[in-house]
């Protein structure tokens, strides 16, 4: 069982590599990015999704086979951990389904600015981050913090890649939009 936690590790950190190469690229190289993909498709879905899935999935499994190596009190865990990742489900999946899974994959859609986009113009992100966060404490695994950071990292660097992106398809309503909601969590102005 321990031999498979050096290879999930692995899986996860390339992914994780990967990811945050990718959003460089297209921060620093914006008319040849990578994300948002120039056109969605299943190839362009599957190239986004199989890494954050890959990310998740070995945290789990990682948290899992670890659980609470690092001795944590349950008061800990349980009370801070698992509401992080009730509500990151909660906010990433109703946000998700608000704009469509296109739009989540980088598609041109609705610019959305309620719901949860009142607070984050990056709610998936945020609580991405969130869920991540909450299951590297709550298992109090040492290798799952590792793939918790690396995530949140890649999920801090997307709104840069996507923002010029946002604003050149959008133009003045998303220009409008970024003056009043915060990029990452806050009150709107």
């Amino acid at each position: 069982m321990s031999d498979i936690v050096p290879l999930t590790l692995i899986i996860a950190l390339f992914c994780e590599a990967a990811l945050i190469a990718m959003l460089v690229w297209s921060i620093f190289v914006p008319d040849r990015r990578l994300w948002p993909p120039r056109q969605v498709s299943w190839l362009s879905q599957i190239i986004v999704w199989m890494p954050t899935i890959a990310v998740f999935g070995s945290a789990i499994i990682i948290g899992l086979i670890q659980w609470n190596a690092l001795g944590w009190p349950l008061w800990l865990r349980w009370t801070i951990g698992l509401p992080l990742i009730l509500a990151g489900n909660v906010v990433v999946w109703t946000a998700a389904l608000g704009i469509g899974m296109d739009a989540t994959s980088g598609a041109e859609a609705e610019l959305k600015t309620d719901g949860f986009y009142r607070w984050s113009r990056n709610p998936q992100y945020v609580a991405d981050m969130g869920i991540l966060l909450g299951w590297a404490i709550l298992s109090a695994a040492p290798s799952a913090w590792i793939i918790a950071i690396g995530g949140v990292v890649a999920f801090a660097l997307a709104p840069f890649a996507e923002e010029p992106w946002l604003e050149k398809v959008y133009g003045a309503p998303y220009r409008r939009y970024r003056t009043r909601a915060p990029r990452f969590f806050g009150m709107p102005r």
